[in-house]
């Protein structure tokens, strides 16, 4: 308890009926009279009676401040954390441990960290969090609100209504405490703030908050500490030595609302259910990591999770955070990794989260030309408030840690890089040196890759990133941003532009496919086909190429062939690994019917297979990063629309011939390095894929014909819209690969 003496003015009485009072703890509660004698004040707006064991009835204090109640009596009568006893208006009657009775909790080394935007892991100290105190159970909340005159906890234990727990302000750090004994997990809570300058009283749910009620609702619950039981360790001690650049990474992108929905009813499968069914499906494909569009809690199902309202909050729609920590687990067990789309650059304007959180701009800027994404309808943070940076930066600490997660895909990097992003002229205020950098952000994003890779050795970092922003994935102290790495959007984009062309054209357009080596290794790059490729009148990848049935099943293979063998990691949406023929559509499961036909079934086993392939040989994953790793063997036949390369490992070669037309190509030559026997390893033009079969020999020679600078040579048949993997070996221990589709339960 406060040393306060009892007397206090009418205006603080008042202020504390009135729920404006910053300092309730000077107010209410007990406080000494003298040695011997205490005087004892609360605060019950419904009460009719009230009593404290042992020490008998409380007095209202006086009929101009209703609910207040008044005792004074010897310190020997009361406990030190007094029970209190009430009788509301209509008889029923309640019991509780004044909170006012407990001293305040946060250190003030915890506070200057968090005002210096240094405490890494904030999320252990602000929010709701189960504690005992004096060896006594209850919740500690804390809030940051530097602009409220007065911020309550409200809940279903007080009938939602601010002037019961009124919360301590804490010095000039703008952080407001109570504990409140009794609160155990499973409360329903928010916080109520009134504005210092305009009076106006909001109800807010806590940033911090660890769970939420199942939207539309938007409570948050109180927790306690997690109960699960982790098996992933053999896991994270693998990870801290994952040499990820040299290592195969191919992640499945996945909206868990969406994959798979209950048969019956078509609702959501919950987090569990989830986790056992798709660990099976990815591992069979051969998938590494499966990465989940925004499962930290949103709102509105159709923003797909990327207007988030809960950083700390694994989204209810699917179950509890133990529950996504099963999903985790599961998947770890497995050897699947688990990356995380998550959104800092912006958040949504709903009354009940973060926009205007104290009545004032508190995790946004104020003026729009700076804080407010007009095309999105969102809000963008002020990264130059220290603790909007420590917000963010904690929260992705948070999921590493409490998560297990193997990393995290950083959403729309290039609008928190610009000032003038997607803004007109004048509609943009240019940073300190007259620039459109965002200096701001960029130390931020700094900051965020340093703090999280530098203390979670193997977590990735990979930015959406769709400028030419130079090194995104170099280190900092280099001039870099420091993440892992950059999803390629220029190769996604000129590939899928290449390849929705009628054949008889890209012979004009060959340089959309040679472009992309200039700048492939000027960063870490993963080639990505995301859920933005088939979604607003884009159209499926599927239905996107050109020509009759037959011609587009084999462009998305020729597609998926490609990538796999062009440098770079490997990212793919999921219904994309069997052709669906619909746009996404997030509010249904995908069309997992279509696998009962063979063309879907061929791309789905081709997928199985390139997996394969590509983990298993290292000259398609070693050096994805390095320009030693591929080589031309003639980018230039434009007129037969013919690439052909060589991907090289540490000890081996494949080399990769890529036809984009339906004409097959007799006797084709190409140059090769080794004389020798070659082997056809893969044909994305095979039989078991849905293809017309045509390929080449089990076995084939190289001439001493000198071609292409080389001096051997091959002679080859190149089948229509296909792509073809050669091997140099004398006696190959390599089996063409050969799979069956097993369906999805």
């Amino acid at each position: 308890m406060l040393d306060n003496p009892p007397t206090k003015s009418s205006d603080e009485l008042l202020r504390i009926v009135q729920a404006r009072h910053h300092a309730p703890f000077t107010v209410l509660g007990p406080h000494p009279i003298t040695e011997d004698q205490i005087h004892l004040r609360l605060h019950l707006p419904h009460a009719s009676q009230v009593w404290i064991d042992d020490a008998g009835p409380l007095m209202q204090a006086n009929s101009a401040y209703p609910g207040l109640f008044e005792w004074t009596g010897n310190r020997s009568e009361i406990t030190l954390h007094y029970r209190v006893n009430w009788r509301d208006e209509e008889g029923n009657e309640h019991q509780f441990i004044d909170p006012y009775s407990f001293r305040p909790q946060l250190s003030d080394f915890d506070l200057h960290l968090i005002s210096e935007g240094k405490h890494w892991h904030v999320y252990r100290i602000l929010g709701a969090h189960l504690t005992k105190v004096d060896d006594i159970e209850g919740t500690l909340f804390a809030v940051w609100a530097p602009s409220a005159e007065r911020v309550s906890v409200v809940g279903d234990f007080n009938r939602w209504d601010g002037r019961y727990h009124p919360m301590q302000l804490r010095g000039a750090t703008g952080i407001w405490e109570l504990f409140i004994p009794g609160i155990l997990p499973g409360a329903l809570y928010k916080f109520e703030l009134r504005n210092r300058d305009s009076g106006a009283v909001f109800v807010k749910i806590d940033p911090y908050a660890r769970q939420f009620e199942r939207r539309p609702q938007t409570a948050c619950i109180t927790t306690g500490p997690s109960a699960y039981q982790w098996n992933d360790s053999e896991w994270l001690t693998r990870r801290k030595q994952w040499d990820w650049q040299r290592k195969p990474m191919t992640v499945y992108e996945v909206h868990l609302g969406s994959w798979q929905r209950d048969e019956k009813t078509g609702e959501f499968l919950d987090y569990r259910t989830l986790a056992d069914r798709l660990v099976n499906y990815v591992s069979d494909l051969g998938f590494t990591h499966v990465e989940l569009l925004p499962i930290t809690e949103h709102p509105l199902d159709a923003s797909w999770g990327y207007q988030t309202t809960g950083y700390y909050a694994p989204t209810s729609r699917f179950g509890t955070p133990d529950d996504f920590r099963y999903f985790v687990d599961r998947m770890h067990q497995a050897g699947i990794g688990v990356l995380l789309d998550w959104v800092p650059g912006h958040f949504p304007k709903d009354a009940f989260a973060l926009a205007h959180y104290d009545g004032t701009a508190l995790y946004e800027h104020e003026d729009p030309r700076l804080g407010e994404h007009r095309d999105w309808g969102t809000l963008i943070f002020n990264y130059g408030r220290n603790e909007v940076r420590n917000f963010l930066v904690s929260s992705a600490m948070y999921w590493v840690e409490e998560f297990h997660i193997d990393g995290l895909r950083v959403d729309a990097v290039a609008s928190m890089l610009y000032l003038d992003y997607s803004r007109q002229p004048g509609d943009w205020i240019p940073n300190k040196y007259g620039g459109r950098e965002n200096l701001e952000a960029i130390a931020f994003l700094r900051e965020l890759n340093t703090t999280v890779q530098g203390n979670h050795p193997g977590t990735l970092i990979i930015a959406e990133e769709s400028t030419a922003w130079p090194q995104v994935t170099r280190p900092p102290e280099v001039g870099g941003l420091g993440f892992s790495m950059k999803w390629n959007m220029g190769w996604m984009h000129d590939t899928l532009e290449y390849f929705k062309l009628d054949p008889i054209y890209r012979k004009y357009h060959h340089d959309q496919l040679t472009f992309g080596l200039i700048y492939a290794f000027t960063e870490n790059f993963v080639l990505p086909f995301s859920h933005d490729e088939v979604v607003h009148g884009k159209h499926s990848l599927l239905y996107r190429m050109p020509g009759d049935e037959w011609q587009r099943f084999a462009n998305l293979r020729l597609l998926y062939a490609f990538m796999y063998a062009y440098p770079g990691k490997k990212l793919l949406f999921m219904g994309c690994e069997f052709g669906q023929g619909e746009e996404w559509n997030f509010n249904a499961s995908l069309d997992w019917y279509v696998l009962q036909f063979p063309f879907h079934q061929g791309v789905q086993t081709l997928m199985r297979d390139l997996n394969s392939l590509y983990s298993a040989r290292p000259a398609l994953h070693t050096r994805d990063f390095e320009a030693e790793g591929f080589e031309w063997i003639d980018c230039h036949d434009a007129e037969q629309s013919v690439l052909s390369f060589v991907r090289h490992g540490e000890d081996e070669d494949l080399v990769v011939i890529c036809n984009f037309t339906p004409v097959p190509r007799m006797d084709y030559r190409i140059g090769v390095n080794q004389t020798g026997i070659y082997r056809e390893i893969l044909n994305s033009d095979a039989t078991q894929y849905g293809g017309s079969g045509m390929g080449n020999p089990e076995k084939m020679e190289a001439e001493k014909i000198p071609w292409m600078g080389r001096e051997h040579s091959l002679k080859l048949t190149l089948p229509p819209l296909g792509v073809i993997v050669i091997e140099h070996s004398e006696i190959s221990t390599t089996r063409p690969y050969q799979s069956n589709p097993i369906p999805i339960e």
